[in-house]
């Protein structure tokens, strides 16, 4: 009965996930306000339709009371949460708000089908963040303020990666952590890399001249020449892509961004000859099945699990993603794929697109420079770390051990993923308060031009009975 019932559970599973991902497009061609109402709400059902019927397959094989008392949990933290956002941003994007919500509901289906264990400590990592940022549009609302707080967030982020190189802990032949009381890690460049991006908007926000780009590449060549020394290979490539869009934007010189992909092309071979952990990521992705017994069992399993998943999935429960090592972080999406199916994991691609659409949209209809280098730096970041994880998970690309934002496992992710969806949403709520203001520019000049108009006609028409 219980296989019946997780079968059916997975084409509703997949009929919801579509249907959203196609509402998730709709939403960013509409402009009537009230048609975008209905899609917002059609969304949230959905999602809580999704959430419930993915614990609904969890809790039959799970047999368990506390699953059940964890699922009523998750669904009032979603609603508070969701009341609390319009409440307090009544001017903030819903289709945005809506996403991190399908995505953490992603998350705590997959996370709590792999680990009970981890599945409670995100999920009290995204109650902790949801409070925290909160705050983070309000604080981000002044532009003195944002640039003070980018000076000064760009140095401590800055000392808190010299940090990790120093006393960080060892994770897959990389430093990326620092180990906290209670059993508790920090992994800094989570967050430095949103610092890095505000930074660097500061730099570039009033001029692009060669002494300002030498400088700016300095500080960038810093934070990466130290995620280098501490093996952060994933971060340090985020680092970089940022800086390059960024500069290229700000100062609009192909050349900037052509020798950026230059140097980070002969960046990659020098690594390649100098980490060991590098080749071997590099060997298990040319060809992981001669040395699949060691070297290429991750990248091999996630494949095996991606080729039986198909395109309906083998359902939740019904397919071995725990065979993947770290499947709960590095390589969730090839857990996803494989019990929801390539439909489901297509979706998710496509949702993760939609966000980045609506990032590099808001950023560019901003006039303030800062504003809009910060939007799009923040896109780039997440756009790279998207195909990252995914580009490593299919074999498209090397593995590179970062997350997938909202869904893998990790409190530092879900925080600073939190902290980077609160500032873009800030500047959309900064893009449509210049959008109000330039149509009530508008109406004022066209009702002024209207009553000169009638003043002109009276006159003339004062004129003509004056005459008569």
């Amino acid at each position: 009965m219980v296989n019946i019932i997780s079968d059916v559970c997975k084409y509703i599973i997949i009929i919801l996930v579509v249907w959203y991902t196609v509402g998730a497009f709709t939403a960013l061609q509409k402009r009537d306000r009230e048609e975008l109402k209905w899609i917002y709400y059609r969304q949230n059902a959905l999602i809580f339709l999704l959430h419930g019927t993915g614990y609904l397959v969890i809790v039959l094989n799970e047999k368990s009371l506390e699953m059940v008392i964890f699922y009523v949990a998750q669904v009032i933290f979603f609603s508070v949460y969701l009341l609390l956002y319009r409440s307090i941003y009544k001017k903030s994007s819903m289709i945005l708000l809506n996403h991190m919500m399908f995505f953490l509901a992603l998350g705590f289906i997959m996370l709590g089908r792999l680990s009970y264990e981890k599945v409670t400590r995100q999920f009290v990592f995204a109650c902790i963040a949801a409070i925290v940022t909160l705050v983070v549009p309000q604080m981000f609302a002044k532009l003195k303020a944002a640039r003070l707080w980018a000076m000064i967030m760009g140095i401590i982020g800055l000392l808190a990666l010299a940090a990790v190189l120093v006393v960080g802990q060892v994770e897959y032949g990389a430093k990326l952590s620092i180990q906290l009381p209670g059993g508790f890690s920090l992994q800094p460049s989570e967050f430095v890399k949103i610092s890095f991006v505000l930074l660097i908007a500061v730099l570039f926000r009033e001029r692009t001249d060669l002494k300002r780009v030498i400088f700016a590449t300095g500080v960038a060549g810093i934070h990466v020449i130290v995620l280098v020394l501490s093996k952060d290979l994933g971060a340090a490539l985020i680092y970089s892509m940022a800086y390059l869009f960024m500069l290229y934007v700000a100062s609009k010189k192909p050349l900037y961004l052509a020798g950026g992909f230059g140097l980070g092309a002969c960046a990659a071979v020098a690594a390649y000859f100098l980490f060991s952990h590098v080749q071997t990521r590099v060997e298990a992705w040319l060809n992981p099945w001669p040395i699949f017994s060691g070297k290429g069992n991750q990248i091999g399993n996630s494949l095996f699990g991606i080729a039986t998943g198909g395109w309906m999935g083998q359902g939740l429960y019904q397919g071995y993603p725990k065979l993947t090592p770290v499947v709960e972080s590095d390589f969730i999406f090839s857990a996803i794929s494989e019990e929801m199916g390539a439909i489901v994991a297509l979706c998710v691609i496509l949702i993760c697109l939609s966000c980045l659409i609506m990032f590099i949209t808001v950023s560019i209809d901003l006039y303030i420079p800062f504003y809009k280098l910060t939007g799009l730096g923040l896109a780039v970041v997440y756009g790279t770390q998207v195909f990252l994880i995914i580009g490593g998970d299919i074999k498209m690309i090397p593995s590179t051990g970062v997350t997938l934002p909202f869904v893998s496992y990790g409190g530092s992710s879900v925080l600073a993923t939190f902290i980077l969806f609160g500032i873009i949403q800030e500047l959309y709520i900064k893009r449509h308060n210049e959008e109000d203001r330039i149509e009530r520019k508008k109406r004022k000049q066209e009702a002024a031009s209207l009553a000169r108009e009638r003043a002109q006609a009276a006159k003339k028409a004062g004129g003509e009975a004056t005459a008569k």
